[in-house]
């Protein structure tokens, strides 16, 4: 198969020269691991004492990872990147509030963001996190089997309520709906509720989408379990696939209460894992729909050569590759020149609120090895490239 993912004229076809040089200077930060240390203290430190940095912010870190502070703001970044063939899903990245308040804001702006979905056909999914529906002590609780109190039970059948909502919301307006994936402790409850709502909303097609972190080991077994329950239930399963999130977290919490740790025992074995995952559900793409989330070039290619050797087209809408705004751009711009489905995740909220979202992201980075000086050298090979042309 050819080597797409080195076209940099095309991964970078959107970014001006000043655009390059700000996500070259960015990428060379998030490589050392004792500046963002430091960098994320400061930052937090900045913010809470109110200090006037979000202007500063915004320029730098946000613009580059982020669609913009409000969904409306998220609207030229949608359309521009659409002229390339690459679509967003909106992403509300407002993370850590635990008020029902906030729960009924997320709710809210998770509806909204399936009407603008509905208007434009750069949005082809809406997505939300569990947690961003209710407390995750709530899920912790539920998962580990304990019953809940009467007060907890109300709080709980409200939770249920907005993931009812929002998922009904999405089969009236035929868009997909992305349900992001969490911690282990609490990812059991959260998972039995998925199943509901795919049991209830996905019996014509794939609406509802579960994520499966393929950094843990148990999630093939899962998935497989899943598929018997929806061929003996008449539902389709959608699901997104990723790596994980919260693998430093994951390790020492298994280490500080003495149970096995629910991840891979290797990067390798991570690798095998998800497309492993992704090998059983274009076996089984009649009953699944596939939104591949990877940063990794040899899945991606993996999931092409599969496609091609099963003879699913490639604008075949049960399979998507989905890639963060800000990075892999040269993962998803090749393969949407090429006519693959592609969807970029837009992050958008407050400058002040999505801070926790970015930092995560900045963290993860410096711990994924090989993902930032890639980037690096794609950015020097296209900035190269250019000044060469001229």
């Amino acid at each position: 198969m050819d080597k797409i993912f080195n076209n940099t004229q095309n991964a970078f076809s959107l970014k001006s020269d000043t655009e390059l040089d700000r996500a070259y200077f960015l990428f060379k930060m998030i490589d050392s691991q004792p500046l963002v240390r430091i960098g994320t203290a400061v930052t937090n430190f900045a913010l809470k004492a109110n200090l006037p940095v979000e202007g500063l912010i915004r320029a730098t870190v946000f613009d580059h990872f982020c669609g913009g502070v409000s969904e409306d703001d998220c609207i030229p970044v949608v359309d521009k990147m659409f002229t390339k063939g690459v679509s967003s899903v909106l992403d509300y990245s407002v993370e850590g509030k635990e008020d029902e308040a906030h729960f009924d804001d997320a709710l809210s702006m998770t509806l909204k963001t399936i009407e603008f979905a509905k208007e434009k056909k750069a949005i082809p999914f809406a997505v939300f996190k569990p947690t961003g529906f209710g407390r995750f002590e709530l899920y912790e609780k539920l998962g580990e089997g304990k019953t809940l109190n009467a007060d907890e039970q109300e709080e709980w059948n409200r939770v249920e309520a907005r993931f009812d909502v929002v998922c009904k919301a999405a089969y009236d307006n035929d868009i997909a709906l992305l349900i992001d994936g969490e911690e282990s402790w609490m990812q059991d409850a959260a998972d039995d509720l998925v199943a509901r709502m795919m049991q209830k909303y996905n019996k014509e097609k794939a609406v509802v989408y579960n994520t499966l972190q393929m950094y843990r080991w148990d999630r093939l077994d899962y998935l497989k379990k899943l598929h018997e329950q929806a061929k003996k239930d008449g539902f389709y399963i959608g699901m997104k696939l990723v790596r994980g999130a919260y693998m430093e977290k994951e390790n020492k919490r298994a280490e500080e209460k003495g149970y096995k740790s629910p991840i891979c025992a290797s990067k390798q074995a991570t690798d095998y894992n998800f497309d492993d995952a992704v090998a059983y559900m274009v076996e089984h793409i009649d009953q699944m729909a596939i939104f591949a989330g990877t940063h990794n070039e040899e899945s991606s290619y993996k999931l092409m050569e599969l496609m091609n050797f099963k003879g699913i087209t490639r604008n075949d809408f049960r399979v998507w590759f989905g890639q963060l705004y800000g990075m892999s751009d040269n993962i998803s711009y090749n393969l949407a020149f090429e006519g693959y489905n592609v969807a970029k995740y837009l992050p958008f909220g407050p400058v002040k609120d999505v801070m926790p979202y970015l930092i995560r992201r900045a963290e993860e980075n410096t711990s994924v090895a090989g993902q930032t000086s890639r980037e690096l050298t794609l950015i020097k090979t296209e900035r190269d490239r250019r000044k060469n042309k001229n």
